[in-house]
């Protein structure tokens, strides 16, 4: 069973990575670059900020840079533990793709994913009741989970686990937020 999830694995990046067109790879390059975001994690905070009162604010921001640290963790635990070669690494692998970048890190799960994901979802739990277009965040993990793929450095099974982790993280700690920050503050509502 794992043998042919993994060859479904291998199958379908050489299929999509290969639908990549030389005259998109700049931009999928700037997609995957954590630096582009900076301007929407800013928002994020700008929106907290408006539609929370500063103390509670405060402690959703936190709540935030906590599941942020956490993923992180996970993420580089996760890579080492099970040290799966990343595509543009693997000699069976890297002759079939397209290779944009070279990182020498382990694959599985993607970090990418798990902390976009996670990041999306928490924002998005917390706003959806103040700002009902949030939802539109979620074309930034989704871009730049699928510019893993294109690059060359992540199986879709990377990203398909790293996405899971990262909403499966989000809920996690906006239900802690929910049942320890919540009481603390003395808010009825997250």
């Amino acid at each position: 069973m794992l043998e042919r999830i993994l060859q479904w694995d291998r199958e379908t990046l050489i299929y999509l990575n290969s639908l990549g067109i030389e005259e998109y790879d700049h931009f999928w390059s700037t997609v995957t670059n954590i630096y582009t975001w900076t301007p929407l994690f800013l928002f994020f905070f700008v929106l907290i900020f408006w539609k929370y009162k500063r103390k509670e604010a405060i402690f959703v921001t936190l709540t935030v840079l906590a599941l942020v640290g956490f993923i992180l963790l996970a993420t580089d635990v996760t890579k080492g533990y099970f040290a799966r070669l990343r595509p543009n690494n693997d000699l069976d692998v890297n002759s079939l793709i397209r290779v944009l970048h070279n990182p020498s890190s382990f694959s599985f799960f993607s970090g990418h994913a798990a902390s976009s994901f996670s990041i999306t979802t928490i924002i998005v739990l917390f706003l959806r009741k103040r700002v009902k277009w949030c939802w539109v965040f979620y074309v930034w993990p989704l871009l730049f989970a699928m510019s893993r793929m294109y690059l060359g450095v992540h199986y879709p099974v990377d990203i398909i686990v790293g996405a899971l982790v990262g909403i499966l993280s989000a809920f996690a700690f906006y239900n802690l937020y929910k049942r320890i920050i919540v009481p603390y503050l003395g808010l009825t509502h997250p």
